[in-house]
């Protein structure tokens, strides 16, 4: 079985996985995200956490084309992004302040000195499954990251206000999942 951890950064699931990511970690298989050493249809499962909003929306459609071309026929794409309905829920209801939005929505990552990359777009349900209806990806739903294999790596799909307060607190993470 191919499962493959796409954009990874530090975290390393473990020999089980495939670990592909463009930062500098010892645990990296590969480094490109979007031109995958794949076969056509040999990938399981392609997990990709807090990674789609790095991309605009046109770069993404062809993103989803390439992971979607190495997928098994009903293999799956795990996504996690930041809830954009939610936070803006939490934020117009007074329950958090804009710095607590700011960084889920306008996100930076260091990729290295010279180099930062930021957020270019957010989701909500209706917009993600209509970017992956048209990437010819069905039965798009939401999962629940503790019935996952890589539940035991805690993730941005496990993204709590309060921060950590994974049995009281509110998801932040927009947690999607479908078939190719």
């Amino acid at each position: 079985m191919i499962k493959v951890n796409m954009g990874c950064g530090w975290r390393d699931f473990g020999r089980d996985w495939v670990h592909i990511d463009g930062g500098n970690y010892e645990h990296l298989d590969y480094y490109d995200i979007e031109n995958l050493e794949f076969q056509d249809g040999t990938v399981d499962l392609i997990y990709a956490s807090h990674l789609l909003e790095y991309m605009d929306r046109a770069e993404v459609r062809d993103v989803l084309a390439e992971w979607r071309r190495v997928l098994k026929p009903g293999g799956i794409l795990r996504l996690a992004v930041p809830n954009f309905r939610v936070l803006a829920e939490l934020y117009t209801n007074g329950t958090i302040g804009l710095e607590r939005v700011l960084g889920p929505l306008y996100g930076k990552m260091q990729m290295t000195p010279d180099y930062t990359i930021y957020h270019r777009t957010t989701y909500d349900l209706a917009s993600l499954k209509t970017l992956l209806t048209e990437a010819e990806f069905r039965d798009i739903e939401n999962y629940n990251w503790r019935d996952t294999e890589h539940a035991d790596f805690d993730d941005h799909s496990q993204a709590y206000i309060p921060h950590m307060d994974k049995e009281n607190g509110v998801l932040i993470s927009l947690n999607v999942e479908c078939k190719r």
